[in-house]
């Protein structure tokens, strides 16, 4: 039995069939634990990272970062014996036929396994055999150094012609194959991948790296297009026209999901929003009084919290709400999944609170901030954003004060909450200034009429406008 696992990409989501390697976690030569994570990969739904099914020694790696895979398709092989000794030169082959093109015949007389040394002194390696072993002699002492060798002029070889084939990774252990052009560039792969994208020749660049080696910032000086600002496996990959100066990004993952998603929605459901302005000054000093009290002092409180606490008691007195339309029946919950909507740098996500109707105010305000934290990061799982039913848009972090949602797929109602200004209110027939906001309800006019959702939204007003209607209708 082979001790060389080979371990596949799975479907990490309902029903994905493809996802695209952003960058591996280890290298060939890297001890793996079980269960340690080995790849981020981003699918249509997220990008998560998966841990490795074995423990043992990584021998190759199939595919490079930015690579589309296949669910089902070889990623990564891992030696789960290494103890036992080196890889016999014909099980890798057996193992992986694609390295035995590379694998030349040992010489008459030497069969030994990889690493040990044959019985004409020459130690086996992975591709062909190395140089002999030879015993070390003591060198007489000398009260005088010996003189320094004269220098030798060595001849650069050629390089191969265009037309030679590459040496895959999986036969030497790296992480890209080198070409007759790249030979003379010192760059790693994804520097070159970005390169290619961007147009670049990294023959002209001078590097910056150690040794002259090119990096991502000396290719991105050369189109004078710097993202600085994102993570780089969240950068999204372009390509680049000097000539007309414009950028095509693919549309991919979670993009490309989140495209078709609000498409299908918005054409299939009926949406009807509504708006309602709201005088919430005592939500906002309900925040302050919140902040000081031992129990939010390891959580952070915003409006937001507050207004999810109105949504989830209105979803109570409203439970038509918290349903979906299907072509046969109407899907009551008797469970809220709290959407909140996230923008990352991968694209729009909407991962959810599972149960939060069931979550004190603390333990709904520690799952916000654990939420947010988790979707800027990049870490969340296509499991966080599976099952919601009903979602809330904050567009007032970006100082908006409303706007039209779009549904979620599979929900009926989605919340926008616009931002908080000091604005001229009528108070007692008398004009003050008080903290406004505007919130706009966009519903599914299947199965939500106008009188369910004026109710929802009223009742959302009136626990913001006056916090104390939480007792009576917890």
């Amino acid at each position: 039995m082979s001790r060389v696992k080979d371990f596949k990409l799975p479907d990490l989501g309902e029903g994905l069939t493809e996802g695209e390697i952003l960058q591996w976690l280890v290298a060939v030569g890297d001890d793996v634990k079980l269960n340690q994570p080995i790849v981020e990969v981003e699918t249509a739904k997220a990008a998560v990272e998966v841990p490795s099914p074995y423990a043992g020694v990584v021998v190759t790696i199939h595919h490079d970062a930015g690579t589309m895979v296949d669910v089902g398709a070889v990623i990564i092989s891992i030696d789960t014996d290494p103890g036992a000794g080196p890889l016999p030169v014909d099980e890798v082959v057996a193992d992986h036929p694609e390295v035995g093109d590379l694998v030349p015949p040992p010489p008459p007389g030497e069969g030994a396994l990889i690493g040990e040394v044959g019985p004409t002194g020459r130690t086996a390696t992975l591709v062909g055999y190395g140089p002999k072993s030879v015993t070390a002699k003591r060198r007489s002492r000398n009260d005088h150094p010996a003189p320094a060798p004269a220098p030798v002029a060595v001849a650069t070889p050629p390089p191969p012609p265009a037309t030679a084939a590459r040496v895959s990774a999986a036969a030497v252990g790296q992480s890209a194959a080198l070409s007759a052009g790249e030979v003379s560039v010192l760059a790693k792969p994804p520097v070159r991948k970005l390169a290619k994208e961007l147009g670049v020749d990294l023959t002209g660049l001078v590097g910056s790296g150690p040794g002259g080696t090119i990096t991502r910032a000396d290719v991105e000086a050369a189109t004078s297009l710097a993202p600085q600002a994102m993570p780089a496996s969240a950068v999204p990959t372009f390509s680049y026209d000097p000539e007309t100066r414009e950028r095509r990004i693919p549309v991919k993952g979670v993009r490309k999901m989140t495209a078709q998603a609000m498409v299908d929605s918005a054409f299939s459901a009926p949406h009807v929003t509504e708006f309602l302005t709201l005088d919430i000054t005592p939500t906002m000093d309900l925040v302050q009084r919140l902040r000081l009290l031992p129990e939010f002092q390891d959580v952070k409180v915003t409006p937001l919290l507050l207004v999810a606490k109105a949504l989830l008691l209105a979803v109570k007195r409203n439970p038509e709400i918290n349903s979906t339309f299907t072509d046969s029946d109407i899907v009551m919950k008797e469970y809220v999944n709290l959407g909140i909507a996230a923008a990352t740098p991968r694209g729009l996500l909407v991962p959810n609170i599972k149960d939060a109707d069931q979550l004190s105010l603390v333990q709904l305000a520690q799952a916000l901030q654990d939420l947010v934290a988790t979707a800027r990061e990049g870490r969340t799982t296509p499991g966080d954003m599976a099952r919601g039913t009903i979602t809330i848009t904050n567009v007032g972090t970006f100082g908006v004060d409303s706007g039209t949602p779009i549904l979620n797929p599979g929900e009926s109602a989605i919340l926008c909450f616009g931002a908080v200004r000091p604005t001229p209110w009528v108070v007692d027939n008398e004009i003050v200034v008080r903290q406004v906001t505007q919130l706009a309800l966009s519903f599914d006019h299947r199965n939500v009429d106008g009188q369910l959702g004026s109710q929802f939204l009223a009742d959302i007003a009136r626990v913001l406008s006056d916090p104390a209607t939480a007792l009576a209708w917890s």
